[in-house]
């Protein structure tokens, strides 16, 4: 049976590429394993220069002074990374969930943090608007997309200071013009690839102006100038993250899936909006194509939607402990197909209600 995988990450990833990794498991070069050869060798070089170079090429932003890099520890690693590098006094943060709060937190630890605004007071379901973000600051940082709360920022503010983006959950999903940040990065398994690497893209000339000391590990400038070598790299995930990137790029790139996932996002909150039996979470103008949150307006149908769904082979609904409900996440990989069926499971429920 189909497995229908709305889980918010790891994420569901394209058969092909599925398929290709495997295979590249038991035979990569002459014989050799992806993950027994050496990470030296020409072969996994290529991969990880084609991996950076299909990056900036996604993104529009080949030869315009920004370095892609693969590294590893998580989005949560780039929460420390971002502030040692880039912190000298004081910084703002557009707080919108968990992970920006998170974000919050670990940038604290060097110098002034002001939140610029926040939509805390309403457990974050809605973008806050209208904010200033002052000259004074050293950089502005914001979260494109929150999974657990179901938002996604539309629209990005005019920053006169480098604009910072955590993208984890929602990188190569729509067009934007990339060049308006200095500095994003994307754990890679809501998007791109498997858990283990990170994807960094950053603007070259806001780097080395901070008067700290910064770790060899930490410090951007050092994995740049190693072309993102420095240490043992996580193989396995940045070659599926490089055939995920391919995929994208052979499906017409970022434009080709910003119309599927357009599609996807109308089909799923449509439903939720004319099914009286469910209610989104999050503010309509806010509401993220990747992560659509809801809840049953009647709780004693809970058992019986949960064993449909199941039936159906859908997997991961369950929405987070933070909102509860339901989480439909839409990752690029994800069929129009599934929904459908998620779709129409939530109007039978309709019928028999």
């Amino acid at each position: 049976m189909k497995k229908h995988n709305f889980s918010a990450g790891p994420c569901v990833l394209p058969k092909s590429v599925m398929q290709k990794a495997s295979e590249a498991l038991l035979d990569f070069d002459q014989g050799l394993s992806l993950i027994e050869i050496s990470h030296r060798s020409k072969p996994f070089v290529d991969v990880m220069e084609n991996a950076r170079a299909l990056a900036l090429e996604l993104l529009g932003l080949e030869g315009k002074g920004y370095k892609a890099l693969f590294l590893q520890g998580g989005a949560s690693t780039q929460f420390l990374m971002v502030a040692l590098n880039l912190l000298e006094k004081r910084a703002g943060y557009l707080n919108t969930g968990t992970w920006s709060d998170k974000a919050i937190k670990e940038a604290k630890i060097y110098d002034d943090i002001y939140e610029v605004a926040s939509s805390k007071s309403a457990n974050f379901n809605y973008i806050p608007k209208g904010y200033d973000i002052s000259e004074d600051y050293d950089y502005f940082h914001c979260t494109s997309n929150n999974t657990i709360f179901g938002t996604q920022m539309k629209r990005f503010p005019e920053s006169p200071i480098p604009m910072v983006c955590d993208m984890s959950s929602d990188i190569f999903s729509r067009q934007l013009d990339f060049t308006q940040f200095d500095l994003i990065y994307a754990g890679a398994q809501k998007n791109m690839g498997p858990a283990g690497t990170t994807l960094v893209i950053v603007k070259e000339d806001i780097l080395g102006k901070v008067s700290r000391k910064i770790p060899s590990m930490m410090d951007y400038k050092v994995h740049i100038g190693k072309g993102s070598m420095f240490n043992t790299p996580p193989v396995f995930a940045v070659y599926v993250s490089m055939l995920t990137m391919q995929w994208l790029k052979d499906l017409g790139g970022i434009k080709a899936i910003e119309e599927e996932n357009e599609k996807k996002a109308r089909l799923i909150y449509s439903e939720i909006d004319l099914n009286p039996l469910f209610k989104g979470y999050s503010v309509k103008e806010d509401r993220s194509n990747m992560n659509a949150t809801f809840t049953l307006e009647n709780e004693n149908l809970k058992e019986t939607f949960d064993a449909m769904w199941k039936e159906a082979g859908i997997n991961g609904l369950n929405g987070h402990r933070s909102v509860g409900g339901y989480r439909a996440s839409m990752y690029n990989a994800l069929s129009l197909d599934s929904v459908k069926v998620l779709v129409e499971v939530m109007s039978d429920l309709e019928s028999k209600a």
